[in-house]
């Protein structure tokens, strides 16, 4: 009959993460984090075989009580999940007690990061590039409304990444950087993530504009081979997803001040979304965007078109019908 081994949850959760080898930096980062929540918790000291379903419940219930968000918890449980599987498996424990639909168990109380209509993307991009202070950003933030690129791998584009005679963007890479402020270069998110993306001809003078306002460094960084990336820091560095991000908030924050307007919320990852969602409302082919996007599930594009409007669809059918 199992009995544990004796193992904590804390005990096993460590022992899984210690297997797992070549294990990309945002996993690494969920791994940790999962780690010192779990041991703060007296549920980290409960031995693996006495925990029944009702516990792991509870405890999903008590987070969210002690103010975890719904996308914490669910990453947590992403972690706690498959270290009980392997505990199965490992015969220390007659069943999982995380096999449910987390949705039933704690309310999901994430905020769905929502395209913004043209009008307010026209507006945010011509408050930009008027305002004296945030123009320089204005040429980089363009493309990511018109690329649909992922912030990660924008920041890691480099000049032998832009192909200007072809007007096409290699992505087949993205930049990140830890909390000690290592600078890690990593796959695309999905083998599908890498790919050729089009440049437009308003992309391309962007693009253009950027290399021409570049300034040398003393000493071109360099990481994993890659050099060349076309936005640094005051520390000649490379800019990276965060910068961006603080960018994207300061924008807002001044707009809504200055026009006493409610900025929607509006963030590299919108750009993404609103350009996905601007793609499928001009009718682009399902598989077409999904190359783009670099989705690796057609189903996440197809939910982009699931947040058509009336009007969309009305103007989708008088398309069809008046032919």
């Amino acid at each position: 009959m199992p009995d544990g081994g004796n193992l904590t949850v804390l005990d096993l959760v460590k022992k899984y993460v210690s297997l797992k080898t070549g294990i990309r930096h945002n996993t690494e980062v969920n791994y940790k984090f999962a780690i010192n929540l779990i041991a703060k918790e007296e549920f980290g000291r409960r031995r693996i075989d006495k925990v029944k379903l009702s516990d792991a419940k509870e405890w999903l219930i008590k987070l969210q009580k002690d103010g975890r968000g719904y996308s914490t918890i669910r990453t947590v449980r992403g972690v706690v999940r498959p270290v009980f599987q392997m505990a199965l498996e490992d015969d220390l424990i007659r069943r999982t007690p995380f096999e449910f639909q987390l949705a039933t168990v704690v309310v999901n109380d994430s905020v769905t990061r929502e395209a913004i209509t043209r009008k307010q993307e026209r507006k945010f991009l011509e408050f930009v590039k008027n305002d004296k202070h945030f123009r320089r950003y204005y040429d980089g933030i363009y493309i990511l409304f018109h690329t649909g690129l992922r912030v990660s791998e924008f920041v890691g584009l480099t000049v032998a990444d832009l192909d200007f005679e072809n007007r096409k963007i290699q992505i087949d890479h993205q930049l990140q950087r830890s909390r000690d402020m290592e600078y890690i270069i990593e796959d695309t998110k999905t083998k599908s993530g890498t790919r050729l993306v089009p440049m437009t001809d308003d992309v391309y003078d962007c693009f253009q504009r950027i290399l021409s306002k570049r300034k040398k460094p003393k000493k071109e960084p360099v990481n994993s081979g890659y050099t060349g990336f076309l936005y640094l820091d005051k520390n000649e560095m490379p800019m990276v997803a965060l910068h961006w991000e603080k960018y994207f908030q300061h924008i807002c924050e001044k707009y809504s001040k200055i026009y006493r307007e409610q900025m929607p919320k509006v963030t590299p990852h919108v750009c993404r979304h609103t350009f996905c969602s601007n793609m499928a409302k001009s009718g682009m082919n399902p598989k077409t965007l999904q190359y783009i996007m670099g989705h690796s599930d057609i189903s996440v594009t197809l939910n982009t078109y699931t947040h058509l409007g009336f009007e969309d669809v009305q103007g989708e059918m008088e398309r069809v019908y008046g032919q």
